[in-house]
């Protein structure tokens, strides 16, 4: 197979698809729309936004060893560059003819996720189980914006199988056209949840966003609802305005077309019990927890919508870790044992607090023998502030105390003005301190934890809490010896 033949790209379909002009010849195996970030053979694209231009790094990114660079005015400096540069009107239009062309000509079955919570969990769920059934493409991080979709389809081999994309939004208006660009067989909404309400009137609203992931469904495809969620019927209301006729439950009660029958941590990670249409399976994950039982369930139900061997994808979730940021767990030895680490701190809404605290709970039990209450330690919780709440912001967080009590939550600290409210509205007894920021709480956490805790960490993007799990990950082995051996009285 000629290099031509193996590549992303080659220059004439970048031209086509673009409707811009270049004279030269090349092929791409990547595209970047970073220049930091570029790698040998990348298709640069210098997308110009409010605060950037990356006209001013266009250069930089070819000297780099990038292929090409799509541009929309001249390059300074750049004549020995000359054959390599892709004129057009708009960079940004052309990301987005790109990504389209890329739609247009692949022949993957494609599968698209969004939700209030869970949405990048799900996704690499689908990511990892239908790459054992053909080669799949899917979404990178959190490449779910007006940017990161159209990049993420630019990205997308020819000869992919599968195509898993996330869609993203915190404003009205952005779902429908990412889904039109993105032109799913299957669509997931995880759940719908007070998160971004800054920007929307009520979860009615949000949940009428998300519902907008529908209209750029294929005729055939097949919607896959949260049903025990509040805006469930709102949900599929929507989807029948659109006429689509397969509709699939996914959750807990009875009449979920795809149910959770049970789950249970092991010292490994979460035992799954599922059903499909009344077909029973199990299986194993390596991460924790209800909510990512119920988002795998989610995502075996859109394989077998796609038509895809759904018992051969629930089998290799046993493989599935979490991301950085997004529940991976972490194991830090300390003198007389060590702590479990719950990296949760990549973002935070009331009702993902909650989920982490009931998974919590569940670790009052013996899971292993050394961890948790049963294992003569603790469950913390340091929580930084959830963000893009509006004005329901300080009442939201105050209202997890309630939640946080019920998981039986040992000690709680938190940073931030708005998870003040949460502090006071705590007892006294799981009060572990409050701080203005990240760093100040660190200070605070890695003074009180001790042999035996679950530490989980768990903060909006912009509370960096981040910093808190570097600090808890850092611990020298001889930590404990001289900490503090309570707070508050535990």
């Amino acid at each position: 197979m000629s290099a031509q033949e193996n590549s992303l790209w080659t220059s004439g379909a970048v031209v086509k698809a673009t409707n811009g002009s270049c004279s030269g010849s090349w092929t791409a195996n990547g595209v970047s729309i970073d220049s930091r970030s570029v790698k040998t053979g990348d298709l640069f694209v210098a997308l110009k936004g409010p605060n950037f231009d990356g006209h001013s790094y266009a250069l930089a990114a070819l000297k780099q060893g990038a292929s090409a660079a799509i541009v929309h005015s001249e390059i300074k400096d750049s004549d020995e560059y000359h054959n390599r540069l892709v004129m057009v009107k708009d960079t940004f239009a052309a990301l987005q003819n790109l990504a389209k062309a890329a739609r247009a000509r692949s022949k993957a079955k494609i599968i698209a996720v969004t939700g209030s919570v869970g949405k990048t969990g799900t996704k690499e769920a689908l990511k990892l189980g239908l790459s054992f059934l053909g080669k799949t493409h899917a979404s990178e991080g959190n490449l779910n914006n007006h940017w990161g979709v159209p990049l993420s389809l630019a990205r997308m081999p020819a000869d992919a199988a599968f195509g898993v994309f996330e869609l993203g939004m915190n404003h009205a208006g952005e779902i429908a056209p990412l889904s039109a660009m993105v032109q799913p067989h299957a669509a997931i909404i995880t759940a719908v949840e007070a998160a971004h309400l800054e920007f929307f009137n009520s979860i009615a609203e949000i949940a009428d966003e998300k519902a907008a992931i529908i209209v750029g469904l294929l005729p055939g495809g097949t919607v896959v609802l949260p049903r025990d969620n509040a805006q469930y019927s709102r949900l599929q209301s929507f989807a029948k305005k659109f006429h689509v006729e397969n509709i699939v439950s996914f959750g807990t009660s009875g009449d979920s077309a795809a149910r959770l029958v049970s789950w249970s941590l092991t010292p490994d990670g979460t035992q799954v019990a599922a059903e499909f249409d009344g077909e029973r399976i199990t299986y194993d994950m390596i991460v924790s927890g209800r909510h990512w039982a119920l988002n795998s369930v989610a995502a075996i139900a859109a394989v077998r919508a796609v038509g895809a061997d759904f018992h051969k994808a629930a089998g290799a979730l046993s493989k599935l870790d979490a991301p950085e940021g997004r529940g991976a767990r972490r194991q830090v030895p300390i003198a007389d044992g060590g702590i479990l680490v719950i990296d949760e701190s990549y973002n935070a809404s009331p009702a993902a607090v909650r989920v982490l605290a009931e998974t919590m709970a569940q670790m009052h039990q013996p899971v292993g023998g050394t961890l948790g209450a049963e294992g003569g330690g603790r469950l913390i919780m340091a929580l930084g502030d959830m963000l893009e709440l509006g004005t329901s912001a300080p009442a939201l967080h105050a209202g997890l105390a309630p939640s946080l009590k019920a998981a039986k939550i040992d000690i709680v600290f938190t940073a931030g003005p708005l998870m003040e409210h949460l502090h006071k509205a705590l007892p006294q007894a799981m009060r572990g301190g409050h701080a203005a920021d990240s760093q100040a709480l660190i200070p605070l956490v890695t003074a009180a934890v001790r042999a035996g805790d679950v530490v989980a960490v768990k903060g909006s993007h912009s509370s960096h809490m981040e910093r808190v799990v570097t600090a808890l990950l850092a611990l020298p082995a001889t930590h404990g010896k001289t900490a503090a051996r309570a707070v508050n009285g535990h």
